[in-house]
């Protein structure tokens, strides 16, 4: 997926509405997990992603600071984000408990 032509969000334009759902994608544009949650405002905000699984089956839910993700919103209107972080460097997170 070529993200360098969709439009970029910024943190303080985020909230639940908007990511709840999105895709995330790693370093190599493989689909790693789905935000669960979003927490807060602004730059501060925590984003809560699934992470594993199948079909949310088996996932593990990790907290992250709004900032380790790009969120974008492709040509079709769908937010998405991208992260440097591996599947595995998320997987060995501490597991988010809601």
């Amino acid at each position: 997926m070529d993200h360098s032509k969709h439009t970029p969000l910024r943190p303080e334009t985020l909230d639940a509405s908007t990511v709840e759902g999105a895709n995330v994608y790693g370093p190599d544009d493989n689909h790693i997990g789905d935000v669960s949650h979003f927490h807060g405002t602004g730059p501060n905000a925590q984003v809560v992603v699934d992470v594993g699984g199948f079909l949310g089956i088996g996932a593990k839910p990790v907290a992250l600071n709004v900032s380790s993700l790009n969120f974008m919103r492709d040509e079709n209107g769908s937010v998405h984000a991208t992260t440097a972080m591996t599947k595995d460097e998320l997987k060995s997170l501490p597991e988010h408990k809601h």
